[in-house]
């Protein structure tokens, strides 16, 4: 039976037929069977059969139905929320945390909320999209300075910090480059200037700090930061995300966050599954497996010009050109491994690259064999 897309705007149709030519077409495709150095899943959590079964053990203490019943502020509310919020705020060193259903909804409803006429966002140019999407929801002014130039930071604040608000937004890991924001410079820049810092600490989460705690943590700047966002659904392996800060930010969240007040709260076991995680997180030695395979991954890959090491999980090999990544990604894929290519125009044209997801469970065999397809095909 044919498909009638008579019905389907001609415009939009075009717009996917230009995808195609570009060579920029995203589909969705099964890969469970392929050796993983896609996943954000950097510890393992998702796998873990023991945090699987501590979440069934705490579901019953979040509720005995199968949804929340409604958002936060409706039915989907419960103590043991509220406790568990406490709990994570006093892990990351924070007077208050409040859960999102999403990373992309808590900077969403962070920066939207807080984005007033008066305020002005000075955001790194690597920004991941949902602040960028945040930013665009406010009502404030906003500029980009260059990818981890502390210099050209300072010069818009000395512009802008003297007569408004301001906010400089950074990831402390950028998702996809994988390389570290210069967090101690940037607070150093506090002393000079006026401006609330805030942290996206989504791919820092479990990797750096005292037990998974994020960078912020590492370099002992959490007091200088006005609010930092925690995700779950990365190396902790599960779902939502965390906006924690002082007391005052978690009481304006609740009541001018938009994802947060007009959205269906979490079901029990997604709040079952969180604490659960970080339960542990507290227990686990991932996090020092995870360190020896990103050094011995550095100190194999390090004769590769095109790689990009760092000290996180996301390792990076520059292939320009969308149509020679996919290429080198469906040749790893034959292989057996699942390593993606990652496209303009996610990326600026010219900076295509192979992105490389480490993990604790990766083998230092997987990564030699890996490497030596990549050595023999590019």
């Amino acid at each position: 039976m044919k498909n009638n897309y008579s019905d389907f705007p001609e415009n939009l149709n075009l717009s996917l037929l230009k995808r195609k030519e570009q060579n920029l077409f995203r589909e969705l495709y099964d890969a469970e069977h392929l050796i993983d150095f896609c996943s954000n899943d950097y510890l393992g959590f998702n796998q873990s059969q023991h945090l699987k079964k501590l979440t069934i053990e705490n579901i019953v203490n979040y509720s005995n139905k199968n949804g929340s019943g409604g958002s936060r502020l409706l039915a989907g509310n419960h103590k043991n929320i509220v406790q568990l919020e406490q709990k994570i705020a006093e892990f990351h060193n924070a007077d208050a945390g409040l859960i999102f259903n999403s990373g992309y909804d808590a900077n969403l409803g962070l920066l939207s909320a807080i984005g007033k006429k008066d305020v002005i966002f000075l955001y790194d140019e690597l920004i991941h999209a949902s602040i960028h999407d945040g930013i665009r929801l406010s009502l404030s002014t906003y500029y980009k300075f260059k990818h981890n130039d502390i210099n050209d930071l300072e010069r818009l604040l000395i512009n802008y910090s003297k007569t408004s608000t301001v906010y400089v937004l950074v990831e402390s890991v950028y998702s996809m480059d994988g390389d570290l924001a210069p967090l101690k410079q940037i607070v150093e820049l506090k002393n000079k200037f006026s401006f609330y810092l805030i942290v996206d600490e989504a791919h820092a989460t479990g990797v750096f700090g005292n037990q998974g705690r994020g960078l912020c943590n590492e370099l002992k700047i959490e007091k200088d930061c006005f609010a930092r966002v925690h995700t779950f659904g990365k190396a902790l392996g599960v779902h939502g995300a965390v906006v924690i800060g002082n007391k005052l930010l978690r009481d304006y969240l609740i009541n001018f966050s938009r994802s947060f007040i007009y959205t269906t709260a979490l079901s029990p076991h997604a709040y079952a599954s969180i604490e659960a995680a970080y339960d542990v997180l507290l227990q686990a030695n991932e996090i020092d497996k995870l360190k020896t395979i990103i050094f011995y991954f550095n100190n194999k890959a390090a004769q590769f010009g095109e790689m990009n090491c760092t000290q996180s999980a996301i390792q990076t090999f520059n292939l320009p050109g969308n149509e020679k990544v996919m290429h080198q990604s469906e040749i790893l894929k034959q292989h057996g491994f699942d390593i993606r290519a990652i496209k303009s125009p996610t990326v600026k044209q010219g900076s295509e690259r192979l992105r490389i997801c480490l993990h604790s469970f990766n083998s230092k065999s997987e990564i030699d064999a890996m490497l030596n397809i990549l050595s023999s095909h590019v």
